[in-house]
């Protein structure tokens, strides 16, 4: 049975809006901080793994431009997200414009926008893992396949 959301039907991985859990910050520093050797940014809200020649980063906050010509800032509702390829990522654009998103910054570069407040924990989860799996030194992969 679908699920009017306020003239909304959307589900999110097949569970209707209202009943899925929405991501905060909290729960991307609990989940990048789950994955192996994840190193976090700190006040910087941004995640690389190490075990490689240099840390590489997977998810971070994103710095938005709100007046021209003026420094942008960081918007803690939206986090940069990377993906394998561009392939991916016009994939993830395309599922769901609402979620996911870009900006002239970003593109050619791997790596999505996510708004935080309409995004399942689940999801998160599973983009988070993605994001690490595509920066982490082969050999991490394989053992955290193995376990």
């Amino acid at each position: 049975m679908d699920m009017d959301v306020g003239g909304d039907n959307r589900r999110l991985s097949g569970v209707p809006i209202a009943c899925a859990v929405m991501a905060t910050r909290d729960d991307v520093r609990r989940i990048a901080m789950s994955l192996p050797n994840v190193v976090d940014g700190g006040e910087h809200f941004a995640f690389s793994v190490t075990g490689g020649p240099k840390p590489r980063g997977f998810a971070w906050v994103w710095n938005e431009r709100v007046e021209p010509k003026k420094p942008k800032v960081p918007n803690p509702d939206v986090l940069a997200v990377r993906v394998a390829n561009t392939g991916e990522k016009e994939m993830l654009l395309a599922a769901d414009p609402q979620v996911f998103f870009t900006e002239p910054h970003y593109n050619g570069f791997p790596a999505v926008l996510v708004r935080l407040r309409v995004i399942s924990v689940d999801e998160l989860e599973e983009l988070l893992t993605d994001a690490w799996r595509c920066t982490a030194p082969k050999k991490l992969v394989r053992d955290l396949d193995q376990n």
